[in-house]
């Protein structure tokens, strides 16, 4: 069922309602282009996101259907987050947000990673798109158990 409690039927409006903030879109960024996937790995992004916003914004992209976490050990510190199907999806928006504003900033701050990416986008969008897109698959792929299967960007567990 869709959802209609959002204060606009504006798209653009309901988007904005959806990701909430900008963290939430830098913590699927970190998802999809970097793999990080714990809780760890979201805090020590160059943004230095604080830990109770990180949770805060885990548990909205949780329940808004982006990602979805697994626990393999059944710790707290083993909590692994992972982007849904849905999360996914958000790849291209991510990868216009970054053409929007990448000449604004001087090439000489730019470290060497960051002008691959931005000659890789530039070069063939689609293709970056496609190739981070099946990379990011790769990676959650490492996830799957006898007891956990990964389909179609979901997580099924068999316990």
């Amino acid at each position: 069922m869709k959802n209609t409690n959002f204060r606009s039927t504006c798209a653009i409006a309901v988007s904005i309602d959806l990701f909430g903030d900008k963290w939430s879109l830098l913590i699927l960024r970190d998802m999809l282009l970097h793999r990080k996937s714990t809780f760890k790995e979201f805090s020590e992004s160059k943004e230095k996101i604080a830990s109770n916003i990180l949770t805060n914004r885990l548990v909205f992209l949780i329940e808004a259907g982006f990602v979805t976490k697994f626990n393999p050990k059944g710790t707290k510190k083993s909590a692994t987050f992972i982007a849904t199907r849905k999360g996914i999806c958000v790849l291209p928006l991510l990868v216009e947000l970054y053409l929007f504003s990448i000449e604004t900033l001087a090439e000489d701050i730019l470290n060497e990673s960051q002008m691959a990416i931005k000659a890789e986008i530039f070069n063939n969008r689609e293709i970056f798109i496609s190739s981070r897109r099946e990379k990011y698959i790769d990676f959650i792929n490492q996830f799957q158990t006898e007891d956990v299967t990964i389909q179609n960007g979901e997580f099924q567990t068999h316990i």
